[in-house]
């Protein structure tokens, strides 16, 4: 999918006129990354942002006991970036990494800074898919607390299929807060119940 059609999905919702889209679109800037690449490391201060375009891509963040524990998951639409990171300019506590080959469009720091200010639909649209991305961690974070880890697995399987096809199932499991042998359990249990 070209540039163009990506973003204009992405955006249209926003109501841009051709010319406001036309302008936010031409700062987006075309990458790849390999997979295992790093697109941000944990210490470093996340000065980009990306759309998904193609690909599976990973944050996570390393427990008190050295164990890798998978944060979020991303794939085609996705935002890839560190909140808290990118926009109070602190250094990372988690990785960004590729599952594998990925295409994304970028943004950076600074031009999101000079889109953010000077258009307004832009700004509206950024603030709303802020406030979404915060849902949706308060509800993962909520569901650690609160659902069964089947009922967290059968969540993930409808809102997000193509990442339990697709993503290691110790990666799925430490998302879940749960081992992978309890994720092979419930998998089983699940198939057996179809």
């Amino acid at each position: 999918m070209s540039k163009k059609e990506l973003l204009f999905e992405i955006f249209e919702a926003a109501a841009f006129t051709n010319e406001e889209l036309e302008s936010v679109l031409g700062h987006f800037k075309s990458r790849t990354f390999q997979k295992g690449e790093y697109l941000l490391r944990k210490g470093y201060t996340a000065n980009h942002y990306w759309y998904m375009a193609e690909g599976f891509i990973r944050s996570y963040a390393i427990d008190t006991e050295g164990n890798d524990v998978t944060t979020n998951f991303f794939t085609v639409k996705d935002i890839v970036i560190d909140w808290p990171s990118f926009f109070m300019r602190n250094p990372s506590r988690e990785n960004i990494q590729a599952l594998t080959d990925c295409s994304c469009w970028q943004l950076d720091f600074e031009t999101f800074q000079r889109l953010f200010h000077s258009n307004k639909k832009f700004r509206e649209f950024g603030r709303s898919n802020l406030v979404r991305s915060y849902f949706e961690l308060k509800n993962h974070t909520t569901s650690l607390i609160t659902d069964q880890a089947r009922e967290r697995y059968l969540r993930l399987i409808e809102e997000k299929k193509e990442i339990v096809q697709n993503v290691s199932l110790k990666q799925i499991a430490t998302y879940l807060g749960i081992t992978d042998s309890s994720l092979s359990r419930i998998r089983k249990e699940i198939a057996q119940n179809r």
